[in-house]
């Protein structure tokens, strides 16, 4: 194999196939890329047996060939090469040479006939959306993923197609994160969790800019082609929480909020809060005005954020951090606040419209909270 690439493309080639490389496996080479070179292109591929990317850009193929690399050492020794063309070139005995500038090295590598094919999966139904959407709604709701692995089925998110509306939805035992958005040519119901590590992965692969990503979901495994880019992971099996069912019709208050200023007065009074400090964040409202105050070990704090409405008097206090990612992935400049009492979830959607729900557990208040 004998190829020439610029240090650019090759670096981002490794970045992105290195996201589905394993740091320490019982395979070695599961700690390694497969690298294939082809007429007048370069392919790269990670694979940790659950998830595998393969991404591929256009370079000067002198020989074809594929070989196995470490994905660490290779990635390192890219990064620090001069800013010029690489050249690679392996013998028949897998002696392989990396040329860049004045610097050279000499590495062993791996035979990539070993190496462990991704999973199939079949192209007959799918769907398409902006990558720009798809990486907006997947920031909007991947922070409620639970990471409690005793249930499995909620460390990803529930992707629900159903007549041409998209349900992304995320739980934890805590809050629940939903954004909806209308979407075209999809003839199809489906309804299918992705694991939340993938996701992360996809939404670093995403670009805010034109273009589409084509999903393509079956039994077990679901693709995502990216541009140049092929994301394949595991779905995950099992009864996901019936979220219509969680999400309460009723309420006794709906007020209108600068979302800024709440996150504001939020982030201040919980600057008394820490790991080892934990205490909820109480929220009292009381006329036009909310009244939040928190107490720790170090002391107490206090602030007043106003909101269009009046409430009196209901007291409830909330997980600070769960509060805040919520109204941080609301998005919207003002945010319609749900309240029925004191032991009932707060519900956040926009001013207008059901775009995205969020819903927050409160947190059940002791005298010295």
């Amino acid at each position: 194999m004998k190829f020439s690439c610029e240090k650019e493309t090759l670096l981002n080639l490794i970045g992105t196939a290195s996201r589905a490389v394993t740091g320490k496996s019982t395979m070695p080479l599961l700690e390694g890329l497969l690298i294939t070179a082809e007429v007048n292109s370069l392919t790269l591929t990670g694979y940790d047996l659950y998830m595998g990317i393969r991404t591929t850009a256009e370079t000067d193929v002198i020989e074809p060939g594929s070989i196995v690399l470490n994905a660490r050492l290779f990635y390192d020794i890219v990064r620090k090469l001069p800013q010029d063309t690489v050249y690679l070139e392996t013998d028949d005995k897998l002696l392989t040479t990396i040329k860049c500038g004045r610097a050279v090295f000499n590495l062993v590598a791996t035979e990539a006939d070993e190496y462990p094919a991704l999973a199939e999966v079949s192209a007959e139904i799918g769907f398409s959306l902006p990558q720009a959407l798809l990486k907006s709604m997947i920031a909007q709701t991947i922070f409620s993923v639970s990471d409690n692995e005793s249930k499995p089925i909620h460390t990803g998110c529930l992707f629900e197609i159903e007549d041409g509306l998209l349900n992304v939805v995320a739980v934890d035992g805590y809050r629940l994160s939903l954004r909806r958005e209308h979407i075209e040519g999809v003839n199809e119901n489906m309804r299918f969790v992705v694991p939340g590590s993938s996701l992360r992965e996809i939404e670093r692969i995403l670009t805010e800019e034109d273009g589409d990503v084509e999903i393509f979901p079956d039994k077990k495994n679901i693709l995502f082609r990216i541009g140049s880019t092929t994301l394949i992971t595991r779905l995950i099996d099992g009864e996901f929480l019936n979220y219509r069912a969680a999400i309460p019709e009723e309420f006794e208050h709906i007020v209108l909020a600068d979302r800024h200023e709440m996150i504001t007065c939020i982030e201040r009074v919980s600057l008394i809060v820490s790991e080892k400090l934990k205490n909820p964040v109480r929220l009292h409202f009381d006329g036009p005005y909310v009244q939040m105050t928190c107490i720790t070990a170090v002391g107490k704090s206090y602030d007043e954020c106003p909101f269009e409405g009046n409430i009196e008097n209901l007291e409830i206090g909330f997980n600070n951090r769960y509060l805040l990612d919520a109204l941080r992935a609301a998005g919207d400049d003002t945010v319609k606040l749900h309240l029925k009492g004191a032991l009932n979830p707060i519900v956040i959607t926009p001013p207008e419209g059901d775009k995205y729900t969020y819903l927050v557990l409160p947190v059940r208040l002791k005298a010295n909270d």
